[in-house]
């Protein structure tokens, strides 16, 4: 098992995050657990899920947490175990249409992932270097997205951007084990 507790992988659409977190956790132990944010609300999203599903092989255990991240992964988290949680911006998403408070739950995200055990790995969107959404709720979220990020990657023993496929860390942890599919 690698030494990192904790990695943070950001990237945008299709950028190759969520293969390389999969690797990342693949490397890390021989159970694994897939945390997942995504709701299947249209055809389009549930072939998505169907896609990273056929992606993972029968190690991986699926555990679905729209709203739940926090408990899912305190009651995950363990030292022989690699969870990876795909992905937050979804989770954030979710948070922002149930009317729950964004930064109230990255507090309690925050400490979850400081006390977990074992390695954790965390998807999550770079969503700042687009153009001003032009509606209100789409600042509010960029905004909420932006808090977020930081605040995991304050936290994460490694934060690792993927542009085009291409991994740069821009936190580096001793040890972190990075290995492309």
């Amino acid at each position: 098992m690698s030494s990192y507790r904790s990695a943070l992988i950001l990237g945008g659409a299709r950028s190759g995050k969520s293969r390389l977190a999969q690797a990342t956790a693949e490397a890390a132990a021989e159970q694994r657990v897939f945390i997942a944010t995504a709701q299947a609300f249209d055809d389009e999203m549930r072939d998505r899920i169907a896609r990273h599903r056929a992606d993972r092989d029968n190690q991986w255990r699926t555990r679905e947490a729209s709203l739940d991240l926090v408990e899912a992964i305190g009651d995950e988290a363990g030292p022989d175990k690699a969870v990876l949680v795909d992905c937050l911006t979804l989770w954030l998403s979710n948070l922002l249409l149930a009317g729950r408070d964004p930064d109230r739950e990255t507090d309690r995200l925050v400490d979850v992932i400081t006390s977990a055990t074992g390695p954790l790995v965390l998807v999550s969107n770079e969503v700042g270097h687009g153009i001003v959404p032009s509606t209100a709720l789409g600042r509010i979220f960029r905004d909420a997205q932006g808090r977020l990020n930081e605040r995991v990657a304050q936290v994460s023993d490694a934060v690792v951007l993927v542009t085009a496929g291409c991994p740069t860390f821009l936190k580096p942890a001793p040890a972190f084990e990075l290995k492309l599919a």
